[in-house]
């Protein structure tokens, strides 16, 4: 880990550049970090349900329109009346466009990437078309995410209070509150950490993440993402903004970089509550992206098993 002050731009850059995963499974994966979750780790986390308790981590389907939600999601339901046979019945329209700040979602490999590339060094000029990713699709991830999460609380860490855009959550601070917690991660784990999302809306209801500041992690919880192995950081407030390099994409980098799955948007104070009332940080995850070929992402359903 690095000292606890902030790195130069150059160091910044090198957890980025230095420690790619890029070959690491092979020139041509499209898996990344989920490599990682292997059939004895999925058994190992089978393993950790003893009391059945499942904790939702999704928030609601966005339909509802404000500052941080310009695309609302469409839900349209088209009514059957009864008819001579006595039967009736109701079927809709989803529609939602789930990247951003609302919908909790699963970004793919190929979402983003920098001057470098995407996952594994793909151009993104060749690989992206309209019809769908030739690369890192979220297809690749069909056979959903079952592993080993391990919540990070960093609201009790702290005492009660939310990360801040002044405040981040920094790397030493995970090592820090990892420690508190009596937990070690393995790879392969999922790491969710919770920064105070709910407890910051309700302070701040008129938020607009498109706009202004944005509370969250910093650059520098990317060494503990590599050197812990994580297969998918799943968080409720994303990349703190403004950052000290003017990176657009500080700790999203991880996605294209290390092959770290990104949970975006997690609905993490109800699985803080269940963790302390169970008295263990670590759980089963399970994870079920639609298997959408050429998908940047999916929106998802996570579900937390105690």
């Amino acid at each position: 880990m690095p000292p606890r002050s902030l790195p130069t731009r150059e160091e910044a850059l090198g957890y980025l550049h230095d420690r790619r995963n890029w070959g690491r499974w092979g020139e041509d994966d499209q898996k990344g970090a989920i490599n990682l979750i292997t059939a004895e780790k999925r058994v190992q986390a089978a393993a950790l349900v003893r009391s059945g308790r499942a904790v939702l981590l999704s928030r609601d389907f966005p339909k509802r329109s404000g500052p941080g939600n310009p695309q609302p999601a469409q839900h349209f339901v088209q009514y059957g009346p009864l008819r001579g046979n006595g039967g009736g019945g109701a079927t809709d329209y989803y529609g939602i466009s789930y990247h951003g700040y609302q919908a909790t979602h699963i970004d793919a490999l190929c979402h983003v990437w920098d001057e470098g590339g995407m996952w594994g060094g793909r151009n993104p000029e060749v690989e992206i078309r309209p019809q769908g990713t030739r690369w890192g699709g979220i297809e690749h991830w069909r056979d959903g995410i079952i592993t080993r999460g391990v919540l990070l609380d960093v609201v009790r860490h702290r005492g009660g209070a939310h990360a801040t855009a002044a405040t981040p959550v920094h790397g030493w601070e995970l090592e820090d509150v990892a420690k508190a917690q009596g937990v070690t991660l393995a790879p392969g784990d999922a790491l969710l950490v919770y920064s105070g999302r709910e407890l910051f809306h309700r302070l701040t209801p008129d938020w607009n993440p498109y706009a202004g500041e944005r509370p969250g992690l910093h650059m520098t919880c990317l060494p503990f993402i590599r050197d812990n192995d994580v297969a998918l950081l799943g968080w409720d407030l994303m990349d703190a903004s403004p950052n000290e390099y003017d990176l657009p994409w500080p700790v999203h980098g991880a996605l294209y970089s290390y092959g770290v799955a990104l949970l975006d948007n997690c609905l993490l104070e109800p699985l803080a509550a269940a963790c302390a009332e169970e008295g263990r940080y670590e759980f089963m995850l399970t994870v079920a992206p639609l298997p959408v070929v050429g998908g940047t992402g999916s929106p998802a359903n996570p579900l937390a098993l105690f």
